[in-house]
């Protein structure tokens, strides 16, 4: 807790409308001094408009209310203004550059420069020191492109320190991290705070939440209910009730009980070498299958390999030299080409949603039906009425909330996308789905929809496979898991022995 609780920052009655729609209504912030506050609440509660305010990323004049920041107002006209006071904001969609190494982007727009010409010597030590203090072994020259998510997240941090940050602004930072590495930056933002930092953690997480902060403030539907001091009375239930304003008496829903069937999907000795390096096995002789109805689970840690396995499957489309062979009901399939897996009743819905599964361009009724045009048209001629009333389906039992199903999709919330993306491949109507990280960065309320959305495609004799980091979501939704370590299986676990002990155990087995 900081020195003496002055504080850092207030927030006070901040109201920003988008047209018709108020998205925020007088609400209050006051983080203090050397405090790690947590901001929480469902998707489209406000978060992170209310971090675009306070950034500039909502200028000083579209939203009504004060911002007070180490003492003057805070009136920023756009993000350089509010980070030349001292507020870094690092989002949950990174800002990094893939193409330029680690210590440039560090130092981009903030170069070590002496008569334009860049001090490299000079770039290279200051990002070493930097990269020590964030904890990250790689060197100041590898490409970002080369690094995981985890790795970028830690250079973003890097860069918030070099530009003398007073206030840390993380917005869903573990939203893409395997447990180890969500750790390593909530160890990290610990040790921050001990050096005086100030840190405003935006994060669905409650677990990581109770972790490291000090105060939580919750938001709902545009307004600030309460503002939470952590200890050991506060339960996770009194957040989530505040959250969703009504206590979630279950996270998971009730499985219904129905047959499962045979073995419909299997992979044999299934070996991927990485796209760069042909010598490395990203997956190394994986055998798996899944029966019909039954959810089946794959956890790992980042890098394990989960994601290029079911990339690589569906239609090569990740890495190089696939080794193995992949089964349908009894029979080998090929799926070397997407519309080849898509074919066999495979389908991907990827973790990725704004590289992969949407084009934010489109509007949602185009969305859900992209994967099987044909079902909506006749002789190539996409009929709009057919697609407007699938679309119309879809968003009443999805709950997606839109205005219409001509909205566009990049307008959306992250649940809502997520919505669109399991609609376009429940409209497809796959034998087989894999599911990477279905609730990735989305609220506690819609999770629970989308589990709910899994538990039916089982319940219609699906087989489904489920990509998650979260091991609590694993053992709720699946009847088996696998875990993967370092491109191997490296255990089986049923249903009844599922625990998060013995999962991590297995996800960590064969390290040095």
């Amino acid at each position: 807790m900081g020195d003496n609780g002055t504080a850092l920052l207030e927030m006070r009655d901040i109201t920003k409308r988008f047209g018709a729609v108020t998205a925020l209504s007088d609400v209050n912030l006051t983080v203090r001094q050397g405090e790690i506050h947590a901001i929480c609440g469902e998707n489209g509660a406000g978060k992170s408009t209310l971090m675009k305010v306070l950034s500039g990323i909502y200028p000083h004049g579209s939203y009504n209310g004060e911002i007070v920041f180490d003492g003057a107002p805070g009136d920023f006209k756009d993000i350089r203004s509010s980070e030349r006071r001292g507020i870094a904001i690092i989002h949950q969609e990174l800002a990094l550059v893939p193409v330029l190494s680690i210590a440039e982007n560090i130092f981009l727009g903030n170069e070590h420069a002496s008569a334009g010409v860049i001090s490299w010597h000079e770039t290279t030590t200051n990002a070493q020191q930097l990269l020590d203090r964030v904890g990250l072994r790689e060197s100041p020259g590898t490409r970002i492109s080369d690094i995981g998510v985890g790795k970028q997240q830690l250079v973003e941090i890097a860069k918030a320190l070099s530009k003398k940050v007073k206030l840390l602004i993380l917005d869903e930072p573990t939203a893409a991290l395997n447990d180890e590495d969500s750790r390593h930056l909530l160890d990290l933002i610990l040790e921050l705070r001990r050096q005086g930092l100030t840190c405003i953690i935006i994060s669905h997480k409650l677990n990581e939440v109770m972790r490291v902060a000090d105060t939580i403030t919750v938001l709902r539907d545009g307004r600030t209910i309460e503002t939470l001091a952590v200890g050991p009375e506060l339960a996770e239930e009194d957040i989530i009730r505040g959250m969703v304003g009504r206590p979630l008496v279950d996270r998971f829903p009730e499985r219904t009980a129905h047959e499962i069937g045979d073995i419909t999907f299997a992979i044999e000795d299934w070996t991927v070498y990485h796209p760069l390096d042909q010598q490395r096995k990203v997956v190394d002789g994986v055998s798996l299958n899944v029966r019909r109805g039954e959810v089946v689970g794959l956890a790992g840690l980042m890098g394990a390999g989960r994601t290029e396995l079911a990339m690589s499957v569906f239609g090569r489309s990740y890495g190089k030299k696939a080794g193995g062979a992949v089964f349908k009901d009894g029979k080998e399939i090929r799926t070397h080409t997407v519309p080849e897996a898509i074919g066999h009743g495979i389908a991907y819905a990827t973790e990725d949603r704004k590289h992969f599964g949407l084009n934010l361009m489109d509007d949602i009724a185009r969305s859900i039906t992209l994967a099987s045009l044909p079902k909506v048209s006749r002789q190539s001629v996409i009929n709009e009425h057919e697609e407007t009333k699938v679309a119309e389906r879809f968003r009443k039992d999805m709950r997606i909330k839109a205005p219409s199903v001509k909205a566009i999709t990049g307008n959306l919330s992250g649940g809502n996308q997520q919505k669109v993306v399991l609609s376009k491949w429940v409209f497809a109507d796959p034998d087989v789905l894999i599911l990477d990280e279905p609730t990735r960065g989305i609220d506690v309320g819609a999770k629970y929809e989308i589990y709910t959305i899994i538990n039916s495609l089982a319940a219609q004799g699906k087989a489904v496979i489920v990509i998650s980091s979260e091991l609590p979501e694993l053992i709720g939704l699946c009847d088996r898991i696998y875990t993967l370590n370092e491109g191997r299986l490296t255990g089986e676990v049923a249903r009844a022995d599922a625990s998060q002990e013995t999962l991590m155990r297995y996800m960590m087995k064969g390290r040095g």
